[in-house]
């Protein structure tokens, strides 16, 4: 592998808006790697839908033979052990998945890995830089709860849940503010400059 790719961590809270910064970089021609979309499309491999299957008790395929990932949601949010089964079964194929995809942008100065958590699963090795988009608290809520039709509380849970935004500052390489997305786009811009060069 080229040594010379940089690999930027891109991450930021629930309604953070890193989506749209991560859709910035890709403007320019950026590499952009979606962790959480990929390994949606992995979970809906049949080898994988099989697998999992394996560490659960009661039936987690749905009828159209997807998994139920509501289902599988809520037995993991309450259940650590099986939470690190099916992450020991997703994240090596993950793996997997990007360190191919990282293959075919080599000729790339740097690309952008999207990741919800870096931090929380302790990966920032994995990183050359880490880019940690933040917004107001009400702001996140705001769009969450537009976007998912999601109720203030459950959103402010999800936040709850996340490690705050403080603990990442103190982590990150380099922080976009994303309030508005003209000046957010000037950022990304200006961050893009020196990330080139490094």
């Amino acid at each position: 592998m080229n040594n010379n790719t940089k690999i930027i961590g891109l991450t930021g809270g629930i309604g953070s808006g890193k989506s749209t910064i991560a859709r910035f970089f890709a403007e320019l021609g950026v590499p952009v790697y979606i962790a959480d979309s990929e390994a949606k499309k992995i979970m809906d491999n049949f080898e994988t839908i099989q697998e999992v299957q394996t560490i659960f008790d009661q039936n987690v395929i749905l009828e159209n033979g997807k998994l139920d990932r509501k289902k599988i949601a809520s037995i993991v949010f309450n259940d650590p052990k099986k939470l690190e089964e099916l992450n020991a079964i997703i994240h090596p194929k993950v793996n997997q998945n990007f360190k191919n995809w990282l293959k075919k942008h080599r000729e790339f100065p740097y690309i952008i890995k999207e990741v919800a958590i870096i931090f929380e699963t302790n990966s920032e090795k994995q990183f050359d830089k880490i880019i940690l988009v933040t917004a107001p608290e009400s702001t996140r809520i705001e769009r969450v709860t537009k976007r998912d039709n999601s109720t203030y509380e459950q959103v402010l849970e999800r936040i709850r849940n996340q490690l705050p935004d403080t603990d990442k500052i103190k982590k990150s390489d380099f922080i976009i503010e994303n309030l508005d997305l003209k000046s957010s786009k000037n950022e990304v811009k200006k961050l893009h400059k020196l990330l080139i060069s490094l």
